[in-house]
């Protein structure tokens, strides 16, 4: 029998069980067997109930995962037995098997591994999203990325360098940064040297930065209105550092700044013909070796807990995954 991770209530400790088989797939579904899932913040935002999303409890939590298909049902003839995939989910990715419907299947990239496809789509295609669509970053413009030693942040820097950009990364600590380094950033920061401010508006003549990449929010956010350059964009990823800002009004006035929030998966969701095409971007460049997922450390499927619990004190560099037997 298939075991998964169960959220029974919000806030309280996971549960590792042994659940039902799963039942042939129906009209457009397929049987996965995953092979690896991938964590991300947002998981641990949904097991404590304080994300946009509260799935029906209990719940399965992960968003994205890899493995095999073992059946495909009617209508679902793209996919084969044996095929590897990447799976996208808004849950259910913490579990030996999932069904899910055959739209939800991306081919696993060759050169990828079961633990890099699955900690590949969610980062990469929120710093697709982010940096080109919302962001508009074009060649030769300075981005600024924080977090940039976390899964999301490093796909940030990946991207900015494929778009034709100068990125300066931010992050704490020199092993999070040589790995940024390693990735293409052009310029270093460890915040935990101090106030970043001062040193981007060195490395950019005093102009600032055109675009900041930000999912730590609070302290950040507010030290990064004040070196982005006129006309710059600030893309709200999400707010790790634990303080969601208030934003004043005068500082986007003067300098002309777009202040944007990102939804990756919710904007494919609403124009579906917009995400397809970031999509296909990641994994074209995917699948010619220019990008790729950073994991740092993977946990068998009965250690979720420490797993979860070295995401939460962000102590990883890049990504973290589960893997099953």
């Amino acid at each position: 029998m298939p075991r998964a991770v169960i959220c029974s209530a919000f806030g309280e400790p996971l549960r590792l069980e042994s659940l039902p088989p799963l039942p042939p797939p129906g009209p457009g579904q397929v049987r996965v067997a995953i092979r690896a899932a991938g964590l991300n913040f947002p998981d641990t935002l949904m097991i404590a109930g304080r994300y946009q999303l509260k799935p029906p409890l209990p719940f399965i939590p992960g968003m994205e995962a890899a493995g095999v298909v073992e059946e495909a049902g009617p209508g679902a003839d793209a996919w084969k037995p044996g095929d590897r995939v990447v799976i996208r989910l808004r849950y259910g990715a913490f579990a030996e098997a999932a069904l899910v419907p055959a739209t939800d299947l991306i081919a696993l990239p060759a050169a990828f591994s079961f633990v890099e496809g699955a900690c590949f789509h969610v980062a990469a295609a929120t710093a697709a999203h982010a940096v080109m669509q919302r962001g508009r970053l074009a060649p030769g413009e300075t981005l600024l990325v924080h977090g940039a030693g976390g899964g999301v942040g490093l796909a940030a820097v990946e991207v900015g360098k494929l778009l034709g950009a100068t990125v300066i990364a931010v992050a704490g600590g020199e092993e999070k940064l040589a790995v940024a380094r390693a990735r293409g950033a052009d310029h270093l920061i460890d915040h935990r040297q101090g106030d970043f401010r001062p040193r981007v508006l060195e490395l950019t003549g005093g102009r600032g930065a055109d675009v900041v990449f930000d999912p730590v929010g609070g302290d950040v956010f507010d030290a990064s209105l004040r070196c982005t350059a006129w006309g710059g964009r600030i893309l709200i990823v999400g707010f790790a550092g634990g303080r969601i800002q208030t934003i004043q009004g005068n500082q986007p006035l003067l300098k002309g700044i777009d202040i944007v929030g990102v939804q990756a998966l919710t904007h494919a969701e609403r124009d579906p013909a917009s995400g397809a095409a970031y999509t296909r971007w990641i994994y074209g460049h995917a699948g010619e070796g220019r990008l790729r997922p950073h994991v740092s450390r993977s946990f068998p499927l009965e250690q979720f807990a420490p797993a979860l619990q070295m995401l939460s004190e962000r102590r990883a560099i890049g990504r973290i995954a589960l893997t099953m037997s």
